[in-house]
């Protein structure tokens, strides 16, 4: 009985951390606002102020209430808490609700020796392969041996991390 009861705790023990470490793995980072992207602003208590604005070039949106404010960059919590911070201003305890109603899509861009070269939306975690095979797949003339990756390293920089890829073997292995 004993026995069972350590085998059970330490079963426990393994299930707990497995999903401990699982739930590391799968966290993603919240959503940040980009340029292009599209916030619905409501007021609860004020409904004449309501607008949709779009997030601008330089990362700021144009309200009716106290004017610009920079939101590129933020998760929505934060261009939240800082437009009833700048509405308070004008408004007594203003509430707020703010919705992401449209957001660039991350894409990829696939050329070269591929079926229908062009832009893929990104929809979840994508791999080379998996953009090749969206962009028709290869081409006979093209050289799995030498895919070029370019990467941007962060948002908003102009800087990119530049990887070649040898696919042949993974393409040969495919085919039916």
């Amino acid at each position: 009985m004993k026995r069972i009861l350590v085998a059970l705790a330490l079963s426990l023990a393994i299930v707990g951390s497995l999903h401990a470490a699982d739930d590391k793995l799968h966290t993603r980072a919240r959503y940040r606002l980009h340029t292009g992207d599209t916030l619905l602003l409501q007021y609860r208590l004020s409904p004449e102020l309501n607008q949709t604005a779009m997030v601008g070039p330089d990362g700021y949106v144009d309200r009716n209430v106290a004017g610009s404010v920079k939101v590129s960059g933020l998760t929505l919590q934060e261009a939240h808490d800082l437009i009833v911070q700048k509405a308070s201003e004008r408004l007594n305890q203003p509430e707020l609700n703010l919705e992401l109603k449209d957001f660039q899509h991350p894409y990829v861009m696939v050329a070269g020796q591929v079926y229908a070269p062009g832009k893929i939306e990104m929809r979840e975690d994508m791999t080379a392969l998996q953009a090749i095979m969206l962009a028709g797949g290869f081409r006979d003339s093209a050289k799995e041996t030498k895919i070029v990756v370019f990467r941007r390293i962060s948002q908003g920089s102009d800087m990119a991390e530049v990887r070649q890829l040898n696919l042949h073997r993974v393409h040969k292995t495919m085919q039916l």
